[in-house]
């Protein structure tokens, strides 16, 4: 802990001193490596589990903790539900919190699910383990975010174990469903867990993140007609038509990117549109007469929903030939942090006693659960542990000096927000 870090816990009490001490490279490895071990898939029973197992943890250094079953009817029914992508049996939502009640809430917002590994081949440690390896925890969810939660977890436990004495509230959110959408959050949100702030330890490589590009998820239907392959001229082939498409949204995606909003002019392309999924043809001496391909477009920093959509409808709709469009999954709108919101500069100057510089502050170009909670009026921005180039990869990873950072700047931010 450097000079200027104490000096600043200083005012605010001994016990602060103290929560500060007590984080430790050994504590913080140890609990994502246990929740690594946890293989949360999104959508999977295991996500539950996760949700039960952090559950305990909220409760045992006691925190009120509301652990629920959503209903996932109700809420998938309500108009403003995110979308989403992965099958589902059930869903639990997890809300702790502590402190008094006289100032304001600081909730600290983190999500338990993770991708699949992918091909196994291409990891050198098992995904689910959480080895160990010249300072950085390996394993699927390590990064994104396994080790956001444990930070936050973490700086709850030892501000509760020093006796730090909080006027408002510290409130830690674990969601699932995030990354197919949003189910998490929003389920959070309708049952009433609310706060003033948020702060959401997604990777950000201790870079402070105000804003998030949006992203959706879009199917495309084209269809050709079918022909045997020896008179191939007679038909008309869908990949035909699927080379010009494709050409045209890259022409999109350049468009969308000239003159970029500042926070994102940091990116080579700060919203990037693709395609990920390609079938067509059901037999190889047959003219394919059907292709459907799935991809994902990037909503720009204050641009709408509804706007983007029509921006890639217009313009499959000049090439003349029709496409059917359909937009189903994971529906992320932008979002950004209030102009005006102090917290910008409160965790600035928290990373700044820690480190002796300021971050950087910059946009992503992902969708995350920000949008829902500035959504919600509450101003919220990212700060966590972890380059967002590992999440999703194989290998996984995040080092443990950053997990001690993150979990330190939390502890401070906690009570310059919530006040001591």
């Amino acid at each position: 802990m450097t000079v200027h870090t104490r000096q600043r816990a200083a005012t605010h009490g001994r016990a602060l001193t103290e929560a500060l001490d007590a984080v430790s490279p050994d504590r913080l490895t140890a609990l994502v490596q246990q929740l690594v071990r946890v293989p949360s898939i999104t959508g999977s029973a295991a996500e539950g589990e996760a949700q039960h197992l952090l559950g305990t943890q909220l409760r045992a250094i006691g925190m009120d903790t509301d652990l629920w079953e959503i209903d996932l009817d109700e809420v998938t029914a309500d108009p403003a539900f995110p979308g989403s992508e992965a099958a589902r049996v059930d869903a639990w939502g997890l809300a702790g919190s502590m402190g008094g009640t006289d100032g304001p809430t600081l909730v600290l917002n983190g999500h338990i699910d993770v991708v699949p590994v992918g091909d196994l081949s291409a990891w050198s440690v098992d995904p689910w383990a959480g080895e160990l390896r010249n300072g950085a925890i390996l394993g699927r969810g390590a990064c994104d975010m396994k080790a956001g939660l444990a930070c936050q977890l973490m700086a709850a436990t030892v501000l509760a174990e020093a006796g730090v004495p909080l006027r408002g509230r510290l409130a830690v959110h674990s969601v699932v469903g995030e990354e197919d959408g949003g189910l998490g959050t929003f389920a959070t949100l309708r049952r009433g867990h609310t706060g003033d702030v948020a702060v959401i330890c997604e990777p950000t490589s201790l870079a402070v993140v105000p804003a998030c590009a949006g992203a959706l998820t879009f199917r495309l239907v084209i269809r050709g007609r079918s022909a045997h392959a020896s008179v191939r001229d007679e038909g008309l082939d869908v990949l035909d038509v699927y080379v010009r498409v494709h050409q045209a949204l890259r022409d999109l995606e350049s468009r969308r990117n000239v003159d970029p909003h500042p926070l994102m002019a940091h990116r080579p392309i700060p919203y990037p549109l693709s395609v990920g999924t390609l079938r067509a043809g059901d037999w190889p001496s047959s003219v394919p007469d059907l292709l459907v391909a799935e991809g994902r477009l990037g909503v720009a920093l204050e641009e709408t929903v509804e706007s983007a959509r029509a921006d890639l409808e217009q313009c499959l709709a000049d090439l003349g030939h029709p496409i059917a469009v359909q937009w189903y999954g994971g529906q992320f709108a932008p979002g950004m942090l209030p102009a005006d919101s102090p917290l910008l500069r409160q965790v600035s100057e928290v990373h700044r006693s820690l480190t002796g510089s300021l971050p950087a502050v910059q946009g992503a170009p992902y969708g995350s659960d920000l949008r829902l909670l500035t959504a919600a009026g509450i101003p919220t921005l990212h700060y966590g542990p972890g380059d967002v180039r590992h999440a999703h990869a194989p290998d996984e990873s995040v080092r443990v000096d950053e997990l001690v950072q993150v979990t330190e700047a939390l502890v401070l931010l906690a009570a310059e927000v919530c006040g001591t």
